[in-house]
């Protein structure tokens, strides 16, 4: 995937408000759905959301910033510290003041695990040669007396024993309202199919039986989903229940009104009545998501807005207003 800053547009210094202005003003460009015609609307608009996923959260973009993650949000491989930790290095032997140190690594049940060894390869502290390091890199005894081994977590080989993996999965808010069926790719290297139940949640866990790491023994462990709803331009969830920020002008709110307002299922009418203050929250009754408990409710907050270009008109009205009847919405504040 391209770099998270380069699709938002942003540049990597800008701040949380630019960032979520910029997501909000294309994905309302790129949404599916006022792209219909475009066979590829979908996949820019997911890669948009993946984007956002990682510079949006302060989090994952300190790790992507810092090079441990990658612009998927995978981690990044760091290298075996011990096998060449230093530039250029090719192997786990370093040279020091008495002569050759090696490092030897030995998987078994509880994992790699590594041991530090004396000088040189024949001989010594260490007490072995090169069969020695072989030996132990593979299970074997080391000749020479005891060493003491320390458990390396290296994070790429699958558990002697079958356990549960970790992966996640971004959908959009409309699919885990309304359930899907979306791919995701196992660490296993498997793609399997993941079906979305509607009402799901952002970071609750979808758990695929037999999906996790073989085992020598016995079954698999299971895959652990974690589903994350990427932010949607308009609707913020609050539970079951959906917010949105309705704009209304000037006119609708002291007069009252009949406006539109957006929903997952289409649009609604909603009356305003006269004398509307900005900040007024409407409910609209089951127009939230879908979950067990029931469906929730689609909270409308009023924000008046006022004309993004005034005239002489509307300012001299204003004014005779200001000045004939005038009144103090602070008043109680003091």
């Amino acid at each position: 995937m391209r770099d998270p800053y380069e699709i938002l547009g942003v540049s990597k210094g800008a701040g949380e408000a630019e960032i979520k202005s910029a997501y909000r003003k294309l994905a309302k460009k790129l949404h599916p759905d006022a792209n219909k015609h475009d066979p590829k609307a979908a996949s820019r608009f997911a890669e948009l959301n993946a984007a956002y996923e990682i510079v949006g959260d302060d989090e994952k973009r300190k790790a992507f910033d810092r090079g441990e993650i990658d612009a998927e949000g995978k981690p990044r491989f760091q290298g075996f510290e011990g096998f060449g930790a230093h530039p250029g290095g090719g192997g786990g032997f370093q040279q020091g003041p008495g002569g050759a140190h090696f490092e030897s690594f030995s998987f078994g049940p509880d994992g790699f695990q590594r041991a530090s060894g004396g000088r040189g390869f024949r001989g010594g502290a260490a007490g072995g040669g090169f069969e020695d390091i072989l030996r132990n890199m593979f299970g074997g005894a080391a000749r020479g007396g005891a060493q003491h081994f320390e458990p390396e977590d290296f994070g790429a080989p699958p558990p002697a024993t079958g356990q549960d993996l970790h992966a996640s999965l971004t959908i959009n808010l409309p699919d885990a309202a309304k359930g899907t069926k979306a791919r995701v790719h196992l660490p296993t290297g498997k793609d399997v199919e993941v079906k979305i139940p509607a009402g799901l949640l952002s970071g609750q866990t979808i758990r695929l039986k037999g999906q996790g790491w073989p085992s020598a023994n016995g079954r698999p462990g299971d895959a652990l989903i974690t589903v994350n709803v990427a932010p949607h331009p308009l609707f913020t969830p609050d539970g079951s229940d959906l917010r949105l920020d309705l704009p209304i002008t000037l006119y609708e709110a002291a007069l009252g009104s009949k406006v539109r307002v957006p929903t997952l299922d289409g649009a609604v009418e909603l009356a305003i009545p006269a004398g509307t203050n900005s900040g007024r929250t409407f409910r609209l009754k089951g127009k939230g998501l879908k979950t067990k408990r029931g469906t929730g409710d689609l909270l409308a907050t009023a924000l008046i807005v006022l004309p993004e270009r005034s005239d002489a008109e509307f300012d001299e009205l204003m004014k005779t207003w200001r000045d004939k009847k005038p009144y103090d919405p602070r008043s109680d504040m003091e």
